[in-house]
């Protein structure tokens, strides 16, 4: 029997940019890096990724059914990762 599958919240980040920066560190202090895939928006097809799903502000968090940008949205949505993660233990 396979155990399910977590879905993937993809992070949409600049490196260069301190917004940016506070999202992906907070994957990293929260230990979220299995559930979080960084998408750097350097390359051309994660830019349209982006943008095809209504992106405009960086960094941004695409959770499967919204885009949530900005660091404070980005960080508000993570904090509910973890906090459901802490209730199914």
């Amino acid at each position: 029997m396979n155990a399910p599958v977590s879905p993937v919240l993809e992070l949409f980040h600049r490196i260069a940019d301190p917004p940016s920066a506070t999202a992906r560190r907070f994957v990293t202090d929260h230990a979220l890096e299995d559930r979080v895939r960084f998408r750097n928006l350097t390359y051309a097809e994660v830019e349209a990724d982006w943008r095809e799903r209504g992106g405009h502000t960086s960094p941004a968090l695409w959770d499967g059914t919204r885009l949530h940008q900005g660091a404070e949205a980005v960080v508000a949505r993570l904090l509910a990762v973890v906090n459901l993660g802490r209730d199914d233990s």
